[in-house]
């Protein structure tokens, strides 16, 4: 089973990615966590460039090089997880390539990073899709102290664009499952073990 969490910087995946690897733990559940980019040697080299080594990357260099590293990551470890019916979890996944380089940089047309995306994932597509939703004015009070990132740099008007992609994906993907990030985070938590043991006992009947 493959779990993504989605969103903007700020939207609060991070403390929801721990709080349901604790969930597992407890359940005695086995789960794989990666993220994205990263994951294998290559893809932390490739995150490197992307966020930290680089100020200035134009925009089709940027969506390549996020494929990249999904690839490595699907191929080497994510891949074979699976194929033993393995529990993973991933901090971003396509989508994101589809909502940041996609809506929000225009870095190519919505079909050729669709391409793209089946390319760099092998075809691997997510069983469920956590888009914690918040406005990009909220997610930056959040992060407002933080060191942010050159992805994270990049201003309100960027992640407009980029949770308004999100808002159609959702609209497109019956996986995707749309979270209030204002709430909680033991409601948001309750919330998505919800919709995860509601899934899981769908494909037992």
């Amino acid at each position: 089973m493959l779990i993504t969490f989605e969103g903007i910087d700020g939207c609060g995946k991070s403390t929801q990615i721990e709080l349901l690897k604790n969930y597992f733990i407890d359940k005695g559940i086995p789960f794989s966590f990666f993220r994205e980019p990263g994951g294998t040697e290559i893809s932390e080299r490739i995150r490197s460039l992307l966020l930290h080594e680089t100020k200035e990357m134009d925009p089709v260099t940027e969506l390549l090089l996020f494929s990249a590293a999904r690839s490595q990551l699907i191929n080497e470890k994510i891949l074979p997880l699976l194929k033993k019916n393995q529990m993973v979890i991933l901090d971003r996944f396509y989508d994101s390539t589809t909502a940041y380089q996609g809506y929000g940089r225009e870095s190519a047309d919505l079909a050729s990073i669709q391409t793209l995306n089946r390319m760099a994932t092998h075809n691997t597509k997510p069983d469920l899709t956590f888009y914690l939703k918040i406005q990009p004015e909220a997610a930056a009070r959040r992060t407002s102290k933080n060191e942010k990132d050159r992805m994270e740099n990049s201003g309100t008007g960027f992640f407009k664009k980029v949770v308004d992609g999100y808002d159609t994906l959702a609209k497109q993907e019956k996986r995707f499952h749309i979270i209030n990030a204002e709430m909680s985070p033991d409601q948001i938590h309750s919330e998505i073990v919800a919709i995860i043991e509601n899934y899981q006992q769908s494909q037992t009947l």
